[in-house]
């Protein structure tokens, strides 16, 4: 008697929908990419755990630490939109590959002078600055590079899933770099962000892509005017962008005010200053859940909706909170909204920019995200010396609100022009036949 012939087993629901969230993982380039970024920026928020913590035990000063946000910042603010054109002219594999390499230098001289002697802050706050430097042309760089890693349909979630590694390292990066912290110090820290540079270098060399066309060198000015110009005459990325930098000037800002809730208000010590860290980065994985699912444009209108008041309320909540585990619940909620609000708007913007002002556009992302931290810094440090850490950390959660109340005005107005034009169609229609 013949053998039953074997059925082929049906997929699993949970299966299906796993693979659907880490779609872009299938694409051998990005899967390189990931997971050298993965371990680069766990050693990234490890240092800058440690960069903060150094400069508020060599000062003891709120407004310092405003104004290592500066130093860290500042470059970002000048320096990006020339990073953006460098991006649409340059090998962006060679250029991310560059600026990874002057990460680990810079890490490993600041591990290596505060290993055999006592770092000043003035060098602290210019290696910072330095950092920022290197920022400036590696955000815009690693930002348009991913769409060169996956087709079209996959960017979206390649996009997530960039988030959540980043994300992901702020809940496991903050609370290792607490640890190391409180039992041997700042130095292990630094260098051992140094080291975390190597896999993302190796990796880089071992992704195979096409050449692209050389791009023609015009004046940088010219191109710079043609990519803001293209990028504030598009409506949709106008009103992404102008939101974006409002909402980082002050909303994104808290995180250099944790020293000292963490030192004085919750008595946690680095420990816990780490701890608050990683609350927040537990939250933004729970974003992930919502981000790697299919979004259409509705939905990632609701999602940007959303995570502005989740921001807003959880910064009220936060700067109110005397008792350590609300405290870690409340930046759970923070670190929620800020990255389904930050990560939505990335997904919108990369959606919708043409492919050769790309590194441009994303220059004024990060410009907007990133850039605007230095003028955040110094005002929520010099608000925090005067009128102490609570009332700066609501004044940024007010912030949030007022975007929210926007994007709502927004929404409504963007319903009305919907319907308005699906009526003018279905009338076109109709008068048609």
């Amino acid at each position: 008697m013949d053998a039953a012939p074997e059925r082929e087993a049906a997929p699993r629901p949970w299966r299906t929908a796993l693979g659907s969230r880490f779609a872009a993982l299938r694409q051998p380039n990005f899967r390189l990419f990931w997971t050298g970024h993965a371990v680069s920026v766990v050693g990234t928020w490890m240092q800058n755990v440690a960069l903060f913590w150094l400069v508020y035990r060599l000062t003891d000063s709120p407004f310092l630490l405003g104004l290592l946000g500066v130093a860290l910042f500042l470059p970002v603010s000048v320096l990006s939109l020339v990073g953006g054109v460098v991006a649409d002219r340059a090998d962006r594999r060679a250029l991310v590959r560059t600026t990874q390499a002057l990460h680990l230098a810079q890490a490993a001289v600041l591990g290596g002078w505060v290993w055999f002697g006592e770092p000043t802050p003035e060098g602290v706050l210019a290696l910072a600055f330095a950092q920022g430097c290197i920022n400036a042309f590696d955000f815009p760089g690693r930002q348009s590079f991913i769409s060169e890693l996956v087709p079209p349909s996959d960017l979206p979630n390649a996009i997530a899933l960039n988030s959540m590694a980043f994300n992901g390292a702020r809940l496991v990066g903050p609370a290792i770099g607490g640890l190391v912290l409180s039992a041997f110090g700042e130095v292990p820290c630094f260098l051992l962000n140094a080291v975390s540079y190597l896999p993302m270098l190796w990796n880089l060399r071992r992704i195979r892509l096409p050449a692209r066309p050389p791009a023609e060198h015009e004046p940088v000015l010219r191109t710079l005017g043609e990519g803001m110009h293209y990028a504030f005459t598009t409506p949709r990325l106008r009103n992404l962008l102008i939101l974006l930098g409002l909402v980082g000037t002050l909303g994104f800002q808290y995180v250099v005010l944790l020293p000292v809730y963490a030192g004085k208000i919750l008595q946690s010590g680095p420990r816990g200053y780490g701890l608050l860290m990683a609350a927040a980065g537990v939250g933004s994985l729970t974003a992930f859940v919502r981000l790697t699912s299919t979004l259409d444009r509705p939905a990632m209108r609701r999602s940007l909706l959303v995570g502005l008041l989740a921001l807003g309320g959880g910064l009220i909540a936060f700067s109110f909170s005397r008792v350590y585990l609300l405290s870690l619940a409340f930046s759970l909620f923070v670190g929620m909204g800020m990255i389904l609000y930050s990560a939505t708007t990335n997904m919108m913007i990369q959606t919708a920019v043409k492919d050769e002002f790309r590194g441009r556009v994303m220059s004024l992302f990060t410009l907007m995200l990133v850039g605007t931290s230095p003028v955040g810094s110094f005002v929520m440090g010099w608000l925090a010396d005067r009128f102490g850490a609570p009332n700066a950390t609501r004044i940024a959660g007010v912030t949030c609100i007022l975007g929210a109340v926007w994007v709502v005005h927004r929404l409504r107005v963007l319903a009305r022009e919907e319907l308005a034009a699906a009526e003018s169609e279905t009338t076109s229609v109709l008068n048609a036949s």
